[in-house]
């Protein structure tokens, strides 16, 4: 944990201020529906709350079961990342609604606190289970002042960190270590559908012009319900194999 903050606080020293950019101020897709602006941008976020409440309810009833947590402490990561995902359905909606920096503070919070459930997860089930569950907590602290220190400073670089930094993480530790479950690969493709929507996202405009049908920004939300979708698919197949911890 110590390492982390290093390495956000050099970061910070050194890098320079990272603007907002462009596309987070301007959508393709500006139709309005049903007296909803924004329409499809707003919709396209339902499947996070789908996928989240699903998750949160297969944790609960499964926090017991040894194949799909070999300690109870390990889905208190889970519970982070399912809550987060569905929060995130209310939080871009209500960007969505409305475009600006004030309501997309609330479309990324859940964000950050849910790559942080995940990357304490990883390393839970990877390193030890114990650090995991110590991290967890100064983790979703970190995602959410890295949301705060963007909406007071505007320098969206410690956002940016948080959520690639701990893609980078979640990749490394993949490799370094092997997972204590079976279908442990799960969580690399997760990060592969996300760098997805990600890819969407970039080509909102694009994608929107080759039709006006749907925008890349819509499909975003689509594609990393999809990855949140396949955190659960892990937890539903896997077994236990070997306890390291």
């Amino acid at each position: 944990m110590v390492g982390i903050a290093g390495a956000i606080l050099l970061a910070l020293a050194l890098l320079p201020p990272v603007a907002e950019p462009q596309r987070f101020q301007t959508l393709a897709d500006g139709r309005s529906l049903f007296g909803i602006a924004n329409f499809v941008n707003v919709v396209s976020n339902v499947p996070f709350l789908i996928v989240g409440v699903w998750g949160l309810r297969f944790v609960a009833r499964n926090a017991a079961n040894g194949q799909m947590f070999a300690r109870p402490s390990e889905r208190w990561a889970y519970v982070v990342c399912f809550l987060a995902v569905a929060l995130t359905a209310f939080g871009s909606s209500y960007y969505h609604l409305d475009v600006d920096s004030g309501r997309l503070f609330w479309d990324r919070l859940p964000i950050a606190c849910g790559f942080m459930g995940l990357f304490a997860a990883v390393v839970a089930e990877r390193i030890d289970a114990r650090l995991g569950r110590l991290l967890l907590v100064p983790l979703v602290l970190f995602g959410a002042g890295s949301v705060l220190y963007w909406r007071f400073t505007g320098n969206l670089l410690p956002y940016a960190l948080v959520q690639y930094g701990s893609i980078a993480a979640i990749l490394g530790i993949c490799a370094a270590w092997r997972s204590r479950y079976t279908h442990g690969a799960f969580v690399v493709h997760v990060i592969a559908i996300y760098g997805l929507a990600k890819v969407a996202e970039v080509l909102d405009a694009r994608i929107y012009a080759l039709g006006e049908v749907v925008s890349g920004h819509s499909l975003k939300h689509l594609i990393a319900a999809v990855a949140a979708y396949w955190v659960l698919r892990m937890l539903q197949s896997r077994s236990v194999v070997a306890d390291r911890s």
